[in-house]
């Protein structure tokens, strides 16, 4: 490094390669604090994914809704829903918003009830999930579980357990509903209905896929803009959040040699620190020849945040 990532006394720009999330988003409050370990970070959003619903299964989860086919009882179908985007979470949500406007509509004698979840559990992977839940209007609210767990692999083994518990009167447990994206891991189905468990510890999953995603054609000028909005100071950092757009956040660093596709590592500018979300991320670049300088021990804006100051406190000059 031509320079260290030492406690400049002006806000340290931090580039979240993210789509801001709505109505509030932990990363970039947690980034606008007022200091943390006596460094202040100026967050700012550079959006990588275009999400958009995927109208087929849309449609299918609006009708499980619609004819409540989602429910504790044994002529339930599905008997427990899981989360593990916010993505998932904010079509569920309009699902649901629509639905309750057209009961209201139709004057329907049980509107109130909509959508009819009080009695399942919803598993969540994470903090930010459990608080796109919160979202999901339910009187009363959604009863949700897992969000401790952190990942894919935790909450499956969770919900195996905790899904026994809540359906134990039940000799073979009913379908859990999955509302996923085009592109997800594969976690937790496998770990659900695993040949090796006892056939009752079994858990049926129906994966439906709610939405899709895909980089968006602004995102390389974007990222453009930020960095040359920022080349003038001593510090930067930029926290990727998945494979997507890491080519061309390396291209924009000037460090993509395109040739052979690879970075050139020693074309680092001295100032610009990279952090990942998690190891998937990590080791996606590491195929590009990138090595990044944090990975963060939990996919949460608190492990991020810890990563960065770890790492600059142990890097200060």
């Amino acid at each position: 490094m031509t320079s260290s990532p030492s406690s400049p006394s002006s806000p340290i720009p931090v580039l979240l390669l993210k789509t801001k999330s709505s109505p509030g988003d932990a990363y970039g409050d947690l980034f606008s604090e007022s200091q943390h370990n006596g460094v202040s970070f100026a967050p700012a959003f550079v959006p990588v994914l275009l999400h958009r619903f995927d109208d087929a299964g849309m449609s299918q989860v609006a009708g499980l809704l619609r004819d409540r086919r989602i429910g504790n009882g044994e002529h339930h179908d599905y008997g427990g829903l899981v989360f593990t985007s916010q993505r998932a979470v904010e079509a569920f949500a309009k699902l649901v918003e629509d639905g309750r406007r057209d009961a209201e509509a139709d004057s329907h004698p049980d509107a109130a009830n909509w959508p009819h979840l009080q009695d399942i559990p919803v598993y969540s992977v994470g903090p930010a999930t459990t608080r796109a839940l919160a979202a999901v209007s339910q009187n009363p609210p959604l009863r949700v579980f897992g969000s401790h767990t952190g990942n894919g692999a935790a909450l499956a083994a969770y919900i195996l357990l905790h899904y026994a518990e809540w359906h134990a009167a039940r000799p073979a447990k009913p379908a859990v509903l999955f509302p996923v994206g085009e592109t997800r891991r594969d976690i937790i189905p496998k770990t659900l209905t695993d040949p090796a468990l006892p056939a009752p510890s079994r858990i049926p999953v129906t994966e439906t896929v709610v939405y899709g995603t895909g980089v968006m054609e602004s995102f390389p000028a974007d990222l453009a803009r930020t960095l040359h909005d920022t080349h003038h100071v001593p510090v930067r950092w930029v926290v990727v959040f998945s494979p997507s757009g890491c080519d061309n956040l390396l291209r924009g660093m000037g460090v993509l040699d395109p040739e052979t596709g690879r970075a050139r590592q020693e074309a680092r500018d001295g100032k610009t620190f990279v952090a990942t979300i998690g190891p998937t991320t990590r080791d996606h670049l590491r195929t590009l020849g990138f090595e990044p300088d944090v990975c963060a021990e939990a996919p949460t804006p608190t492990g991020v945040m810890s990563g960065i100051v770890e790492y600059m406190t142990k890097n200060q000059s």
